[in-house]
């Protein structure tokens, strides 16, 4: 979903996921829930100015590393982002919060964008990167089933 707000437009993805909410937070602050969906390899530095480092392969000869901009161990985490090729910048914002009936909730908010068209672009690879690693978050979660393996990286 993409929303206007007053400094600009936001990139804003739910999903709900049938699982505890300290397992569910776990795939963002560790190194091991990170692997299960997102990096093949993953280094992480859950503290506010702490780094983390997504490997695309096991050696981490092809990464990428950002900054942890907050962090608050019950359940949210920023990510400063550079989405693309230049100097976009739209830090990624997880919320992780427990949901009594379905398990937990995931809102994931990126931006803000500039209403122009590059910006536009790069936001809509993001939105749908974003949409279909969340798919395989929640995959891994409820089924065991890592869609990485069919569609590699």
């Amino acid at each position: 979903m993409i929303k206007q707000e007053d400094d600009g437009l936001w990139i804003v993805l739910k999903e709900t996921i049938a699982v505890h909410h300290d397992e569910l937070f776990d795939c963002f602050r560790m190194a091991g829930g990170l692997t299960r969906w997102f990096p093949v390899a993953a280094d992480v530095d859950p503290r506010p100015g702490g780094m983390l480092v997504l490997g695309w392969d096991k050696n981490f000869e092809r990464k990428t590393t950002v900054a942890i901009l907050d962090y608050d161990p019950g359940g949210m985490m920023t990510w400063d982002w550079y989405p693309g090729v230049g100097d976009t910048h739209a830090p990624i914002y997880w919320l992780i919060e427990p949901s009594v009936e379905d398990g937990s909730k995931v809102t994931m908010r990126q931006g803000p964008y500039k209403d122009d068209r590059d910006s536009l672009i790069v936001m809509a690879s993001e939105s749908s990167s974003w949409c279909w690693s969340l798919c395989n978050l929640r995959s891994v979660m409820e089924v065991s089933h890592d869609m990485r393996r069919i569609r590699p990286l």
